[in-house]
């Protein structure tokens, strides 16, 4: 780092990976405790590298220097190796300005997150310009992102064999141009990842993925699978529909309803249905606490999809981590409709349906750890 990185780093607030600090103290345990937790939530927050700069008040940003640098990169090194799991690439800088020492320790974006503390087990994030521990939701995020987990693949307890139906089994088998018959059934399905055995019981378990997509019953075994559509512009129709099953029936439940409730001629429904496509096509579906939600209002239509997607954003589109490629490419293998082939470039689609008509709005909240994706309502269209 030069003088004019460090001089435009001192004109932002603190943030994710950002921090100002006016000393840190390695000679005890607490001051060597308190550096790990702050370089561990520096290295989960995403967003690239980050930033401890050492010898800043935090909230005046004036410059105090550190007046005895006793510390080392090959400390600092010392402290992240014994204290954080796996130890996090950093380096350490001494920069030299009005004749004062400032120490920038620069901490690298790493495929290993996300880094855990050795002494209690702890996965910390920055939110905002404080350390906070990460929810169960974000850290199985960032296991997935650096795929070292595959949630779809999870043995789920308490299903059995009966909870998938045979005919979308037969259905995704003869797709893939497989017969499949009573001697064959249960290979398939085991080599498939739709079962799992459990060694020590000798039963078979449905995987999360199985139930997803081959169990119109599996709300017995995740009743996070459902779709909400709260109704606020059509007084002919329910103000509530809550829809369940297998994703594919899910898909065509939910169109089927949002077209009986959006019973205006002019108004884009097919974009907001695409909506709802990605919501359950991309969905994080390790939260177990929520479902997806539609809301259909006069001013507004909203769909909301727990988990956030990670995306790059070009001049018109955004690309994202594909996540749950397994249920994605049993989706498109069942849907004799075609809808989710290419579901990558939907944002695009729906924006182009409200030209000239409103704004389409996608929204990522760390905060909420959801995605919205935000229309204009029915008022306009009448």
């Amino acid at each position: 780092m030069d003088i004019k990185k460090f001089l435009s780093l001192l004109k932002r607030s603190e943030g994710p990976k950002l921090d100002f600090k006016q000393c840190i103290n390695v000679e005890n345990d607490s001051g060597r405790k308190e550096l790990a937790k702050d370089i561990c939530a520096i290295a989960n927050s995403r967003g690239g590298r980050g930033y401890l700069i050492i010898g800043i008040e935090d909230k005046t940003k004036r410059i105090l220097g550190v007046d005895k640098i006793n510390f080392s990169e090959e400390k600092i090194q010392q402290i992240i190796s014994s204290r954080i799991d796996p130890p996090i690439p950093v380096s350490l800088q001494i920069l030299k300005y009005n004749n004062k020492n400032i120490a920038v320790i620069n901490i690298y974006n790493s495929p290993q997150r996300p880094y855990q503390m050795r002494d209690n087990g702890a996965f910390y994030i920055r939110r905002g310009s404080t350390n906070d521990t990460m929810r169960k939701q974000e850290i199985i995020s960032a296991l997935q992102e650096n795929l070292i987990i595959d949630v779809e693949l999870c043995p789920i307890p308490h299903s059995d064999l009966n909870c998938i139906d045979d005919n979308i089994v037969r259905r995704y088998f003869l797709s893939q141009g497989i017969e499949i018959t009573d001697d064959n059934k249960i290979e398939l399905m085991e080599n498939a990842s739709i079962i799992y055995m459990d060694k020590n019981s000798g039963k078979y378990m449905a995987t999360l993925g199985g139930l997803l997509v081959f169990s119109r019953v599996n709300n017995i075994c995740v009743p996070h699978n459902m779709i909400k559509i709260v109704n606020k512009v059509n007084k002919n129709f329910k103000s509530v529909v809550v829809i369940q099953g297998d994703l594919l029936s899910m898909m065509d439940k939910a169109e089927e309803t949002v077209k009986e409730i959006i019973n205006v001629k002019s108004y884009p429904v097919e974009a907001v249905n695409e909506g709802i496509r990605e919501a359950i096509v991309y969905r994080d579906y390790s939260d177990f606490s929520r479902g997806i939600e539609v809301v259909l209002g006069y001013n507004s239509m909203v769909v909301t999809s727990p988990g956030i997607l990670i995306n790059r954003r070009n001049a018109n589109f955004y690309n994202y981590l594909n996540r749950n490629m397994w249920i994605y490419e049993k989706i498109i293998a069942l849907d004799t409709k075609e809808r989710s082939v290419n579901i990558s470039s939907g944002f695009n689609r729906m924006r182009k349906k409200f030209k000239n008509k409103g704004k389409v709005k996608f929204i990522n909240s760390m905060k909420n750890y959801n995605f919205k994706v935000i229309y204009p309502g029915i008022k306009n269209f009448k």
